[in-house]
């Protein structure tokens, strides 16, 4: 049975630190901080609302957590600062070694999706300005089911639509908790370790069917197993 694979977009096909450039100009040294309280807070709101059934899209939590950090980091960024960082959002970069493993990837026995907690409008816009939409079959969002990672709906509603079964069905993700969401809803999952000193928080059983560093050493990792 041919492979499916479903790359998590933010943290692992597309890097979000691209905001830190922006924020230089307007912050100075604390750019990095910002961005990382930002993106930090961003998935909280996701998982608090996924929790509570308060959905609202990810371009709500984005806004929310940037409001959030300004507040908690004490930093004053005018209106048209903070629409300027939203808006950076849709053209954030692709991490370096993306563009030629999704091509290698391309021409092997593999299915390949998109599959993010933004939008689908929002996503295909950010893929195709990074020049990489052209490799995925489709762009699965989570807001066609109204919920957020890792909440098992998300991955039963993936595997759905792309008409395949969990066991040949693989979640490639930077993110931990992404990794750990599909696995435990059934589907095999690769942790995409972008930051060598960060851990996977394995547990009850659960962890990664492959760790790489790069995504060149996907298809090697899912041959091997």
């Amino acid at each position: 049975m041919k492979n499916t694979l479903a790359f998590d977009v933010y943290g692992t096909l597309i890097d979000t630190n691209g905001v830190v450039f922006a924020l230089q100009e307007m912050i100075g040294d604390r750019a990095a901080e910002f961005s990382r309280v930002w993106r930090e807070k961003q998935l909280e709101y996701t998982f608090r609302r996924g929790l509570m059934n308060r959905y609202r899209d990810f371009s709500v939590c984005t806004r929310e957590a940037l409001v959030f950090t300004c507040a908690a980091l004490q930093i004053d960024l005018c209106e048209a600062n903070k629409k300027q960082l939203i808006e950076t959002y849709s053209v954030l970069p692709v991490f370096p070694d993306v563009i030629e493993a999704l091509e290698n990837l391309n021409t092997a026995d593999y299915g390949l999706y998109a599959f993010s907690n933004g939008t689908a409008d929002a996503v295909k816009s950010l893929l195709e300005h990074a020049g990489i939409l052209c490799y995925f079959i489709d762009v699965i969002s989570v807001d066609e089911i109204k919920t957020f990672k890792p909440d098992p709906a998300v991955y039963h509603h993936l595997l759905k639509r792309c008409n395949t079964a969990a066991e040949s069905s693989w979640l490639i993700s930077g993110n931990a908790f992404d990794v750990l969401g599909a696995k435990s809803a059934g589907l095999r999952g690769v942790w995409l370790q972008r930051n060598s000193s960060a851990v996977f928080d394995a547990w009850e059983g659960l962890s990664a069917d492959a760790t790489i560093s790069k995504l060149s050493g996907l298809d090697g990792a899912i041959r091997s197993l």
